[in-house]
């Protein structure tokens, strides 16, 4: 019997879910963990609403959307200044021009392919990284949680930033945001049919953690030991 077709490139674990679910806070702690990159790509969408409201353009134009989108250098992703509300609603808006996310697409792509080294792998974070970007990726998790018990956390994120929040806004925010992100035609926000879903409404991080290690854990050694049986 032939072996199964061998994956290429390396190691990949993709996490999906709706705003402020807790996504991003565990893959910080899966990299750490594994000494995987990560990449969150809504700072991939922040730095091209950035780009184009430095720029004195509408977000809402796809020409002028696009164009920015093919400017994000790697370095502008750790800006403090793409946490700004401002910037934070125009992302919303070019995360939803199918240009925009299609200029993102190979970026995504190749920072999956190609991590910064010495990592032997990537974690991406958003929203069509199961579906889309990374189909073929090792582990794919979508991460959720009660709608309400998301608007405490990013009320909880806000003024720990020292910005002033108002639950009932945020939550109006997330409700449209989700409605957008699930809706939009191009990539919308769905679960994989192969992903692991994890609700975190009723979870602590640290439970989350330990959940999702288990499986990345699980998948790094069974690709090992493929990887074995192929040499």
């Amino acid at each position: 019997m032939n072996p199964p077709a061998r994956r290429a490139g390396r190691f990949v674990v993709a996490i999906d879910g709706p705003a402020a679910s807790g996504k991003s806070t565990l893959a910080r702690a899966l990299a750490e963990r594994f000494g995987l990159a990560c990449l969150d790509t809504g700072a991939l969408y922040r730095a091209t609403a950035f780009l184009v409201l430095q720029a004195a353009g509408d977000p809402a134009d796809p020409e002028a959307a696009a164009a920015a989108a093919g400017r994000v250098a790697r370095d502008l992703l750790c800006d403090r200044r793409l946490h700004a509300e401002p910037v934070t609603s125009a992302a919303a808006i070019v995360a939803a021009i199918p240009a925009v996310r299609h200029a993102l697409l190979a970026w995504q792509q190749d920072f999956a392919m190609h991590p910064p080294p010495p990592a032997p792998g990537a974690i991406l974070v958003g929203r069509d990284i199961g579906t889309v970007v990374c189909p073929a990726a090792d582990v794919k998790l979508y991460v959720t949680a009660d709608i309400a018990i998301r608007a405490e956390r990013r009320v909880k994120e806000l003024r720990a930033r020292g910005a002033a929040a108002i639950y009932q806004n945020v939550l109006q925010d997330l409700e449209e945001r989700d409605a957008r992100d699930r809706g939009r035609r191009d990539a919308p926000l769905s679960v994989a049919a192969d992903a692991e879903i994890i609700e975190t409404t009723a979870l602590d991080a640290e439970a989350v953690v330990e959940r999702a290690a288990e499986l990345v854990a699980r998948a790094l050694a069974e690709r090992a030991f493929k990887e074995k049986e192929w040499l």
